[in-house]
């Protein structure tokens, strides 16, 4: 007799991750596998619209890789969620500003104003906690902190990233602003803007720790304990995903512009020559203390009500599964 199992859904952020190769490859088509079991596109559930990154890391039976900030405060909010894969992959952060305002390096911003989006409507404000967390790191290259700049607090429009902040730079009400991966270089080039810093491939992996790195890839406790086997072949696929891309570099590049939104040229420069190489999943260490440091992060700065015990949210025990099958190759 089959075995009856509950609907399973994922989701996905709109940025280079190995779930996204998986889906651009057809592997998690929706379509039922041998034993019944499909894994359904989030984006399918609601016609009327997605449920926001915060309420999906409430549903059951979801799996989802993306921004850390949401993952973290779900989690704090006491959401059943466990980590069982992380993936670590840098991305442009760039300080922008324009060529007349005399900005040529980060000593250069002391005493200058720097802009900071603000969205109200949404419960886990990672825009400004993204923006805020650059910002602080490249200021700490060179000794200075936020109390050594004026941060102007810009309205933005979720549909339109960036806009607002080069909007504010254009207008002379900020001096400088933040932005990162492919959109944020559509919007260097738009400005024909100078870049003061770009701390995306900085050698210490503490600067360019954010909200992108690294990427959670997270799944409903209750699917872990009660279907561990679809949390195996699930995260399987993902693993393979990651492996296929690093010998697959142009189309890698393609999916992840399609990804993206983003033309390949930008795709290439603003996540690295080596993306291909960069979409695999693991629980490094490195990546791990990363993770714990963007929760002290967010809490030191109130964007959690509560502390994420690092600890206690990760399991090892899948992935330790999957590298201890015979056969299971790495990249």
């Amino acid at each position: 007799m089959t075995a009856t199992h509950p609907p399973f859904w994922y989701e996905r952020s709109p940025v280079p991750t190995p779930l996204s190769i998986a889906v651009h490859l057809g592997w998690l088509n929706g379509e039922p596998s041998a034993d019944g079991v499909a894994i359904r596109s989030l984006r399918t559930r609601q016609p009327s619209g997605n449920p926001t990154q915060q309420l999906e890391y409430m549903l059951a039976n979801t799996f989802r890789q993306g921004s850390s900030a949401p993952a973290l405060w779900a989690r704090a909010r006491g959401a059943d969620t466990r980590v069982i894969g992380l993936t670590w992959t840098d991305e442009a952060q760039q300080i922008l500003a324009l060529p007349q305002s005399g900005i040529r390096a980060i000593g250069d911003l002391r005493g200058r104003r720097i802009a900071v989006p603000r969205c109200d409507d949404i419960e886990i404000d990672m825009f400004r906690a993204t923006t805020l967390r650059g910002v602080l790191n490249a200021l700490s290259l060179e000794g200075l902190a936020d109390q050594d700049v004026t941060l102007v607090e810009v309205e933005r429009d979720l549909r339109r990233l960036y806009l607002a902040e080069a909007h504010a730079l254009l207008a002379g009400q900020v001096d400088a602003i933040y932005v990162r991966g492919s959109a944020g270089l559509e919007i260097a080039l738009m400005l024909n803007a100078l870049v003061v810093a770009d701390i995306g491939f900085h050698p210490d992996p503490a600067i360019r720790n954010n909200n992108g790195t690294p990427r959670p890839l997270t799944v409903s406790g209750a699917t872990l304990r009660e279907f561990p086997d679809i949390v195996s072949g699930f995260l399987q696929l993902v693993v393979d995903a990651g492996h296929w891309a690093a010998s697959h570099p142009l189309e890698t590049i393609s999916y992840i512009a399609n990804e993206t939104g983003s033309a390949p040229q930008l795709v290439r420069a603003a996540y690295g020559p080596q993306l291909h190489r960069k979409l695999r999943v693991d629980l490094a260490p490195e990546s791990l203390a990363a993770l714990g440091s963007f929760n002290d992060f967010l809490l030191a700065r109130g964007f959690l009500d509560n502390s994420v015990d690092i600890g206690e949210w990760v399991d090892h025990a899948p992935l330790r599964q999957l590298h201890a099958q015979p056969g299971l190759h790495s990249a």
